[in-house]
């Protein structure tokens, strides 16, 4: 963490889809960056980003807000705003953090501190949009806690959207991250139907969006991946259980979602198979770690499943990622860490016996791949602009 706040202080990017020149005019402002939070009572208002995953049972990790809400509680003055920015449970903001910020700090909220929830919105590396161009939900504890805010966020957000209280607000993330996961599970499934049948679900996704109302594209995959999508929905199942209420819609787009790597390693196998070759001891090339295009966030990365899965299977694998030279250390795959992406030379891609694409990187040149392969296994319609005469090789999954 000091080194970030070294480099951010220093006017550079520790994020690589995130260019220098956004961040050295702010090293040159009235910006600062530190680890000490005995500083709290500098800022006028605290917002908190930090992760919320899931525990090895499915279930909440509050360990981050509620250490969070720790470190600043004891420095908490009178007059300051607080927000929760984290993707998490309705009542997060009001149960779990208001208790530990009055305990520690002996001030009320709504009454000496302003408590706010306003979810991060995000798309990373979508140049079409930014944190001041996408709506901001903000609600606040009380009406005042709201109104300070909504006096913050409208100075730097094209539109705000009040709600009417920090539940609603954290809901309506919630909702957002479902929304795509459930829509995401159906093309998924879709895409394993329509293989039976011998359609192509990217050609149909493609005629389908030409409706110009009623229909909304997505896209399948490996799998899901990030630190929103795979996450977020279990956050409401969880908390959905407290009611007495069953969240099957949601649990089943996550069964679909979740089983997405063991299809395209079985649809690999078949691909192997259909060239009299065995997945038990083929060396495998995965193409992309990043759990989505032109990114170097790994979290969640259905990549890593599909490495562990092939393994367990007897294959060999090393990959080739643009934006992850180096393995970084992971909770959940701890082995792979120090791995180097090798690479994309047409020499090297002869010597595979299949290659498997996770991740559409656009630096990737697909053309080469598909004409120095033996096999390639294409779960994300990567290829779609090669050549048709350098398909043979090209399997969809």
């Amino acid at each position: 963490m000091r080194a970030k706040c070294k480099s951010l202080l220093m006017g550079k990017t520790y994020i690589r889809h995130i260019l220098d020149e956004r961040i050295k005019p702010l090293a040159k402002e009235r910006f600062d960056a530190t680890t000490d939070f005995s500083r709290v009572p500098e800022a006028d208002a605290l917002l908190l980003c930090v992760p919320t995953p899931l525990t090895v049972n499915r279930e909440p990790d509050m360990t981050y807000i509620e250490n969070t809400g720790r470190s600043i509680g004891p420095y908490l003055r009178k007059g300051q705003l607080v927000v929760l920015e984290s993707t998490t449970y309705p009542g997060t903001t009001t149960e779990v953090l208001k208790p530990i910020l009055e305990g520690l700090s002996k001030l009320s909220a709504g009454r000496d501190f302003f408590l706010a929830y306003s979810p991060e919105r995000e798309d990373p590396n979508n140049p079409q949009f930014s944190t001041a161009t996408i709506p901001k939900v903000v609600g606040g504890y009380s009406k005042d806690c709201r109104r300070v805010a909504l006096a913050l966020y409208d100075q730097i957000i094209c539109r705000t959207v009040p709600v009417s209280s920090c539940e609603a607000a954290e809901a309506t993330k919630l909702m957002e991250n479902i929304f795509r996961c459930i829509n995401i599970a159906l093309v998924n499934e879709l895409k394993m139907v329509f293989a039976r049948m011998g359609i192509d679900v990217w050609e149909v996704i493609e005629a389908a969006r030409t409706k110009p109302f009623g229909f909304m594209p997505f896209y399948p995959g490996p799998g899901l991946g990030g630190h929103c999508i795979p996450i977020d929905p279990f956050y409401l199942t969880w908390k959905a259980r407290e009611y007495g209420c069953a969240t099957r819609f949601i649990e089943l787009a996550g069964e679909i979602n979740t089983g997405m790597p063991e299809y395209v390693v079985a649809q690999t196998m078949e691909a192997l198979n259909k060239r009299k070759k065995a997945l038990n001891g083929a060396r495998v090339l995965l193409l992309g770690m990043a759990y989505k295009k032109n990114v170097d966030d790994d979290r969640e990365s259905p990549s890593y499943v599909l490495w562990k899965l092939l393994e367990s299977k007897g294959a060999k694998v090393e990959y080739h990622d643009p934006y992850i030279p180096v393995i970084r250390p992971t909770r959940e795959h701890p082995e792979l860490a120090g791995r180097k992406s090798v690479p994309l030379t047409a020499g090297r891609l002869k010597k595979y016996d299949c290659v498997l694409i996770s991740t559409n990187h656009d630096q990737v040149d697909y053309e080469l791949v598909c004409r120095s392969a033996q096999l390639v296994v294409d779960s994300r319609n990567a290829t779609a602009g090669v050549p048709r005469k350098l398909h043979a090789a090209v399997e969809k999954a």
